[in-house]
């Protein structure tokens, strides 16, 4: 069976009377009179054999043959315009997608895409952010950066850097904080991980105590809440560098904890583009410039 051909701009002309339920409205956003667009949609039906709009007196009521439609002609035309979007300078974008825990996107990886951006232009970096629970298959990331011990089912993971964990709160708090053991006497923000204050008390040397303060799914949250006065955060000081620059937090003690590391990971299943390659590479040199310093 031969299939009609569906003129492009008939699809278009539905598309839009769709969307605004009137000829006169998608004439006008098409540049074109609202005769032509009455032409093409009828075309359309034509070609089809379906009524795709009832003609009101006030508008248009798209049929249910219409409303099957729609959804597949509006996929299609948001693939058609983000292909034509990836041509730059008679160069193809390539896609990157990637996920990050919050913390680390926001304390660390974005003041270095600049430098990404310079050197790979045709790159389309996709950045999304978690609470470090991704589905990388599901999300059709290309990598996720996530924080632990490596071991994910069906998970490649390269290591990163650790990002050790240490007291951080405002100033006026910090000023109250003569020895580790005066902590305990504030309200202690806290992560879903429960282990975490329990060890830095360790760590010196100190048993903790009853920890009661608010919970958290974001460093960075805990964080702000802690700028805010609500109390003291137990945070990754690496993730937070130019707010203990300018003097917003200080860190009171120079004791940290190590909970994991950062990774990027990826789907063992999935074929490694030019644009992962690249990607991984940069970061493995930001990283090692971390690690160093």
């Amino acid at each position: 069976m031969v299939r009609p051909y569906l003129p492009l701009n008939a699809l278009r002309a539905f598309e839009a009377a769709s969307r605004h339920l009137s000829f006169t409205r998608a004439a006008i956003e098409l540049c074109v009179t609202q005769a032509a667009v009455s032409h093409q949609v009828k075309l359309l039906e034509q070609r089809l054999g379906v009524t795709l709009f009832r003609r009101l007196p006030r508008g248009l009521m798209i049929t249910e043959e219409g409303l099957a439609l729609l959804p597949v002609l509006r996929e299609s035309f948001d693939r058609m315009a983000d292909m034509l979007e990836r041509f730059e300078g008679g160069q193809l974008r390539e896609v990157l997608k990637i996920g990050a825990v919050g913390t680390l996107a926001v304390g660390w990886l974005l003041p270095r895409l600049a430098d990404f951006r310079t050197r790979f232009p045709y790159i389309d970096l996709r950045l999304s952010t978690n609470n470090n629970r991704v589905d990388i298959a599901a999300e059709g990331l290309d990598y996720t950066i996530r924080f632990g011990n490596g071991a994910w089912h069906d998970i490649e993971a390269e290591a990163l850097f650790e990002a050790p964990l240490s007291v951080l709160c405002i100033p006026p708090i910090a000023r109250q904080l003569k020895t580790p053991e005066d902590v305990a006497g504030q309200t202690l923000l806290r992560s879903y991980r429960s282990d975490e204050w329990p060890s830095w008390f360790e760590e010196a040397g100190l048993a903790a105590p009853p920890i009661l303060g608010m919970v958290f799914d974001s460093s960075v949250l805990m964080v702000e809440a802690a700028m805010q006065g609500a109390g003291v955060a137990l945070a990754p000081p690496l993730m937070f560098s130019r707010q203990l620059a300018s003097g917003e937090i200080e860190q009171p003690f120079p004791i940290y904890i190590s909970k994991g590391s950062y990774w990027l990971t990826r789907l063992k299943s999935r074929p490694v583009t030019p644009a992962m390659e690249n990607f991984r590479r940069w970061l493995q040199e930001m990283s090692a410039e971390t690690r160093g310093s």
